[in-house]
């Protein structure tokens, strides 16, 4: 369900330095790099994304669910809170 949410300029930001990492990955495979430093790599790229999953969770949490539940409506208190257990469900996989 796509809705209008709050802006994401720094998560943008830090989206395009981890496709720039990416990128560098591929291109340490391209030139056969030792498995050990793609994997460090990697690691890297993972904990950053990470990162950012994390933020988009907390305005989403600071925003969209607190404005949620001030609304005072109970099926938007009910969906929010199914969207984070949904989450959170997730988070870790």
């Amino acid at each position: 369900m796509a809705k209008v949410g709050v802006p994401h300029d720094a998560q943008t930001l830090r989206l395009k330095r981890i496709e720039g990492q990416v990128r560098g990955v591929q291109k340490m495979i391209e030139d056969r790099r030792y498995c050990v430093d793609i994997i460090t790599q990697l690691q890297s790229v993972s904990a950053a994304i990470a990162r950012v999953q994390e933020l988009v969770l907390k305005k989403h949490l600071e925003h969209c669910v607190v404005e949620a539940m001030r609304s005072g409506r109970e099926e938007d208190k009910r969906e929010k809170i199914e969207e984070i257990i949904t989450i959170l469900k997730n988070f870790g996989r």
